[in-house]
């Protein structure tokens, strides 16, 4: 399957989400070649979830803080926790030390099911760690 192919599959998964009045999906939209998702989360109004399908590989991230000015040792110490626990995802620092959730899944696993279990995770882990991180980071 080509990345054209793929590209296509992802979008007709989202707008199905989008459509499903049930869903936490509420928007989807190709930006430059990835998938740009938002859902609609409990501990903060929403997450945007990039999705970038490649030649073998379908990548995810989504921001989750910016660089946090205190107890960066606990805070590590917690991603790192959430990290143990997690499965097809994971806690990661850009070079400016901004928290992200990344992750990779092969292109040829990438079915609706799959993806799926992706964004469940990547939800649940903005509802399990976003407070305790905005408290230990920012004392908020």
């Amino acid at each position: 399957m080509g990345r054209a192919e793929l590209t296509e599959r992802l979008g007709e998964i989202f707008r199905s989400w989008v459509e499903d009045e049930e869903s936490d999906v509420e928007a989807a939209e190709l930006v430059e070649g990835r998938w740009a998702v938002r859902m609609v989360q409990v501990t903060r109004d929403c997450t945007t979830v990039w999705v970038e399908p490649g030649d073998r590989t379908v990548g995810f991230e989504a921001y989750v803080l910016p660089s946090p000015p205190k107890a960066l040792d606990e805070l590590y110490r917690l991603l790192l926790m959430r990290n143990h626990r997690a499965w097809r995802v994971h806690f990661a620092l850009d070079y400016h030390g901004e928290i992200y959730l990344r992750g990779r899944i092969e292109a040829d696993s990438a079915d609706e099911g799959t993806i799926q279990y992706v964004f469940a995770e990547i939800y649940e882990l903005v509802e399990l760690t976003f407070r305790p991180l905005l408290k230990t980071g920012f004392g908020r």
